[in-house]
């Protein structure tokens, strides 16, 4: 996964070189650029797609060699650190519970298509969602990217503290309830890990935004069965503190 882009980054700016364990490697979009600037494909220099490994296989191989993830950290400025970046996704081995809909009419546009949005959408309007959580409440409030007021976190091997500010985050779909505030990401293929991020900066956002309680959630549709987990942080300024708090898959009957 752009291997190439990414050791010609290292070289120019001598990462090889660099003592993860005192701070992270901070590199901009712009240098990016312009060590990659020869390359003629444009996914060889494109900053987005460089930047983007969202699972432990997307990492291009000096990252695996050196035990390294990255994280934005402002836009368009990036951080590389030591350590492991990535949360497991479990399998859930149990059978899959029967859900019974609460809707009393069928929703023929649902089953039009096959995106994350809709099958989400569907678990929620069966209230799938609010069962899971066991919380009648919660109606959707947020939707896609927004981004993040600046805040502070320790990350990577060494714990060091890291700054984030203006860091674009995107959530599939956000509940407000009376007591708390839920936000999903949502897959549509079978995901065995994925970049703490993705959970971590939207819980740490709406924080900011609400007194109370933030809960992430992750969401997958697997042929007929729906697999939620809901994960949480024990201790909010720690990145790698992610914990499964309990997970199951349903059949919405």
């Amino acid at each position: 996964m752009n291997h190439k882009p990414w050791q010609a980054i290292f070289d120019k700016y001598k990462i090889y070189e660099h003592d993860f364990s005192k701070n992270p490697f901070v590199i901009s979009a712009e240098q990016i650029k312009n060590a990659t600037a020869h390359f003629t494909s444009t996914t060889e220099r494109e900053v987005r797609v460089l930047c983007k490994q969202d699972s432990r296989k997307d990492r291009p191989q000096v990252f695996l060699e050196n035990n390294l993830f990255i994280l934005p950290i402002k836009n368009g400025t990036y951080a590389i650190l030591q350590g492991e970046g990535y949360i497991d996704i479990p399998e859930i081995i149990t059978e899959a519970t029967h859900y019974h809909s609460k809707l009393d009419f069928e929703l023929e546009t649902s089953q039009v298509g096959n995106s994350e949005m809709q099958h989400l959408d569907f678990a929620y309007a069966s209230s799938l969602i609010r069962s899971f959580l066991q919380d009648e409440s919660l109606v959707l409030t947020i939707r896609g990217r927004k981004y993040t007021p600046r805040f502070e976190f320790y990350a990577g091997q060494y714990r060091q503290l890291m700054r984030a500010e203006s860091v674009q985050t995107e959530v599939d779909a956000g509940y407000e309830g009376r007591n708390q505030v839920v936000l999903i990401e949502a897959k549509n293929t079978s995901t065995t890990n994925t970049i703490i991020r993705q959970l971590y900066y939207p819980y740490r956002q709406w924080q900011i935004h609400t007194n109370k309680k933030v809960n992430v959630l992750f969401f997958e549709k697997r042929g007929s069965i729906y697999l939620l987990w809901e994960f949480s942080f024990a201790d909010n300024m720690d990145y790698h503190s992610i914990e499964l708090l309990k997970s199951a898959k349903f059949e919405i009957k």
